[in-house]
């Protein structure tokens, strides 16, 4: 079965220097019917005002992969890594016995957005983990690029759960085929533009929930970006 959800439909938030919509149900936004998919927990949609953003703040037991559309994230944490991501850029941070971090928007012009995901883990009290990575445009244009799995094959994230994260970008008209195996389960989020599934329009903020073994054609309407999780089916919610 393919279900959409719709852009919305999820939580939105509104903190002046935050604009944030959840996919499922997070802090102050609550929906019982949608309180994750599979081990994925969390996808918050979050905009940040310059020179603005997440002070110091504490996580636990949590695979957390960050995922920037546009601008620039300075990232902090207690492990003693200090780095700025960038568009094109995606970080994984396992909270594991428990993390600090920040996450401040490093210019004072521009707008950071990002994906902040939240896995979870196949084991909890795992000792905690930091790695980022760039995804040059021409790994993932018009391909599904690999970012993060559980072995981190193809030099991808290492993601402690059975996973595999993968991404595209597509050219306007271009088609991308997608496939479900048995026992499997996916959720397709469309970061930014819009695409054709099926037959079926999405856009940006869309995603499909997949819970059965299909086969679907993605050709985009305009240029897009878009998220595959492909995910246990044993672990649904």
């Amino acid at each position: 079965m393919v279900n959409i959800r719709t852009s919305a439909s999820r939580g939105y938030a509104h903190h002046g220097w935050l604009e944030s919509y959840h996919s499922f149900s997070f802090a102050g936004y609550y929906d019982p019917a949608h309180m994750g998919f599979s081990v994925l927990r969390v996808i918050n949609d979050d905009k940040v005002a310059p020179a603005n953003g997440f002070g110091m703040h504490g996580h636990q037991d949590m695979e957390i992969i960050t995922y920037m559309l546009a601008g620039e994230l300075r990232h902090e944490d207690s492990m003693g890594n200090g780095s700025v991501i960038r568009a094109g850029d995606v970080q994984r941070m396992t909270a594991g016995t428990g993390v600090r971090h920040s996450e401040m928007n490093a210019s004072s012009q521009s707008t950071a957005h990002l994906l902040q995901i939240w896995i979870i883990p196949e084991t909890n009290g795992l000792p905690p983990g930091y790695e980022e990575k760039n995804i040059p445009l021409t790994e993932k244009q018009n391909q599904w690029r690999l970012i993060a799995s559980r072995d981190a094959r193809n030099h991808s994230l290492l993601v402690h759960q059975d996973l595999s994260l993968y991404t595209t970008v597509l050219d306007a008209e271009k088609q991308l085929s997608l496939h479900v195996q048995p026992g499997r389960v996916a959720y397709v989020h469309v970061a930014r533009g819009s695409v054709n599934v099926d037959g079926q329009s999405l856009q940006a903020g869309d995603a499909l929930m997949i819970d059965a073994s299909v086969n679907l054609k993605l050709e985009a309407l305009a240029e897009a970006e878009i998220l595959w999780f492909d995910l246990p089916g044993s672990l649904m919610n």
